[in-house]
């Protein structure tokens, strides 16, 4: 099947930044908010955009099947055999949303096949736009401009003293000693929503973003692993195979990565997956 033609990306767009403007709207009034699980929060900000979005995207592609986070019956769209999935996040960084950082995003993500396609990826407190996928091109939409391309920007290779990686908190707690011992170079940081830090790693401002934490879902990486593959990154796990959006490799109840994922540029992976292979390995063997 074609990729959403120019009308339909238009629509898409609209929709999300419509969110956007509700977001903004809602931060600035009280919102409730509720724990799913362990450090795992949802607000009834979340609920209300992932029903707007849910029935936009009902109206538009009524032939697809659509799964969202807060709707825990879709799921089951995963196993009806659509060859089109929508994968959609309402808010990709709800703790940050809770905290008041503007570090979320809005996001949408189009499967065909078990195969991530195309991605929309939209910070409404930043004001940016980032979507696309293989065989349409990246794109970024400013605040008052027309949609122009988006040139990736593949940093210095790892050297002396220049190692920049996006870790999550957890995961950096988990492994980050066991990680610089044996990349002494390495310079962690990291922000909200998963999908920004996968724009951090194409836009250059990091060469690779790993994740450990096995929490992560196919709403939070099927839009933007379709951005990163566009933009020549590689997407794989610490064995060095490329993530897979199969029923195989996720879990059946809550589609959540077996896999860990690492999104990185060439000259960042080939280095330094052999040295992430032993440092996590030496660690999960001490525990």
């Amino acid at each position: 099947m074609p990729l959403p033609s120019t009308e339909q990306d238009q629509k898409i767009r609209q929709v999300i930044r419509s969110c956007g403007l509700q977001v903004e709207r809602l931060a600035k009034e009280h919102f409730q908010v509720s724990q799913k699980g362990p450090d795992d929060y949802v607000t009834n900000v979340d609920r209300a955009l992932d029903q707007e979005l849910t029935k936009a995207f009902s109206n538009l592609f009524p032939h697809d099947g659509l799964i969202t986070e807060e709707n825990t019956q879709s799921r089951q769209a995963f196993g009806d055999h659509y060859s089109q999935l929508w994968l959609i996040d309402p808010l990709d960084g709800t703790e940050d949303f809770i905290k008041g950082n503007a570090e979320f995003a809005i996001m949408v993500g189009l499967l065909q096949e078990y195969q991530p396609i195309a991605g929309w990826v939209y910070a409404p407190m930043l004001n940016q736009m980032y979507y696309g996928g293989c065989g349409w091109g990246l794109f970024q939409e400013k605040p008052g401009q027309d949609s122009e391309l988006l040139e990736p920007v593949e940093p210095p290779p790892p050297q002396s003293g220049f190692c920049p990686m996006i870790i999550g908190t957890k995961d950096q707690n988990n492994f980050g000693e066991a990680i610089a011992k044996l990349i002494p170079d390495v310079q962690f940081y990291t922000l909200g929503s998963f999908g920004l830090k996968v724009m951090e790693v194409i836009c250059g401002r990091a060469g690779l973003y790993v994740y450990f934490n096995g929490r992560v879902k196919l709403w939070d990486t099927t839009g933007p692993l379709a951005i990163a593959k566009a933009a020549g990154l590689v997407c794989c796990d610490l064995e060095g195979q490329p993530i897979r959006f199969t029923p195989d490799a996720l879990d059946p109840d809550t589609l959540a990565h077996k896999q860990p994922i690492l999104v990185g540029w060439p000259s960042y992976i080939e280095p330094l997956l052999p040295k992430l292979q032993k440092a996590i390995g030496m660690l999960r063997l001490q525990r």
